[in-house]
């Protein structure tokens, strides 16, 4: 039985990956295609790359409009789920690749995003031990960020198995243009960001809270780094040893079932290019010969793993679907 899925925010970077993975999956269908200002538009116009979409002009974002699908993406900038997604009829099931819904704390969300806390619910990340069982049972979705989602599967399993301290991690990571949105920036435009890396939100970025709470780390320095490129993350993550067990054997273990983790050959480190348009994310680990630290490398794609792919992995699950149905582990380098 096909399916209907709606995007809202489907003119955005993070909607057109969706869109673009929605058109082949082989168990649902475009439903409505919601955005803001883009609204009235053909989806061509913004999506160039969607030629199949070229009768479908964009619709004005209401919960009416969406509630005609079987589940729902909310694809939207930080802080505009939440009083969409309580208009939802309670049967139908929704992603929020945003960040409304991703914490617990709320006092938490107050400090690193500001406003009222729109509610948690169930984390999406199936590669968490047990998380897999839970979003399997949930109708409601709060997908990972991407830089969550690259430090979380680096950092989280030695943290389980008590080999990273958990009060001494530190994490520098470079992103690509992507992730600010597609919102037109000066600090974005291609002559700034050409030939140049840049560090942003030093020692505060908002990903800080979801990356404790999701990896059980309790002291996270992170610098996040603007790289000239469109897409992909590739996350250098250390931490004080607490054991002397081989954080790569560790790794290997976590994910020796999971399809989309990949614990490269001896030697072989992650490329973010390798990742290009996959929900696949690489790693490799070492010991510091100098300082002892541990230390894990992971690439994805932000816009895959990191954002539409995941969503659309958590979607699987939401509605009884094999979980790797219409997503590749394989880039497109």
């Amino acid at each position: 039985m096909t399916r209907t899925a709606a995007v809202a925010g489907a003119s955005g970077y993070a909607g057109g990956e969706l869109l673009r993975l929605l058109l082949a999956h082989p168990e649902l269908e475009l439903g409505p295609l919601c955005a803001g200002s883009s609204a009235g538009q053909p989806v061509t116009d913004v999506h160039p790359h969607l030629p199949q979409l070229a009768d479908r002009v964009f619709e004005e974002t209401s919960a009416a409009t969406l509630s005609q699908a079987d589940v729902v993406f909310l694809a939207l900038p930080h802080g505009e789920s939440g009083a969409l997604a309580a208009q939802l009829p309670a049967g139908v099931k929704v992603v929020d690749l945003g960040a409304d819904h991703r914490l617990v704390d709320a006092e938490a969300w107050k400090r690193w995003y500001g406003g009222e806390h729109a509610g948690t619910w169930t984390y999406g990340l199936p590669e968490l031990p047990g998380q897999r069982d839970l979003i399997a049972r949930s109708d409601r979705v709060a997908n990972t960020g991407c830089y969550a989602a690259a430090i979380t599967l680096a950092l989280a399993p030695l943290v389980a198995a008590g080999l990273a301290d958990p009060e001494d991690v530190v994490v520098v990571a470079a992103s690509g243009t992507s992730g600010a949105g597609r919102a037109p920036k000066a600090h974005l435009l291609g002559t700034e960001v050409m030939g140049d890396l840049s560090p942003y939100k030093v020692g505060s970025h908002q990903h800080v809270p979801e990356i404790k709470q999701a990896t059980g780390a309790r002291s996270l320095s992170f610098t996040p780094v603007l790289a000239p490129m469109p897409r992909g993350i590739l996350a250098t993550v250390t931490a004080r040893p607490v054991t002397d067990r081989d954080p790569r054997a560790v790794l290997a273990e976590a994910y020796a079932d999971e399809p989309f983790v990949h614990v490269l050959p001896e030697g072989r480190w992650p490329h973010t290019s390798a990742t290009l348009g996959s929900n696949a994310c690489h790693l490799q680990a070492a010991v510091d010969s100098d300082s002892g630290r541990l230390i894990v490398v992971s690439a994805l794609d932000n816009l895959g793993k990191g954002a539409a792919s995941q969503a659309l992995q958590n979607a699987n699950l939401l509605l009884g679907l094999p979980e790797q149905t219409g997503l590749t582990s394989s880039g497109v380098k």
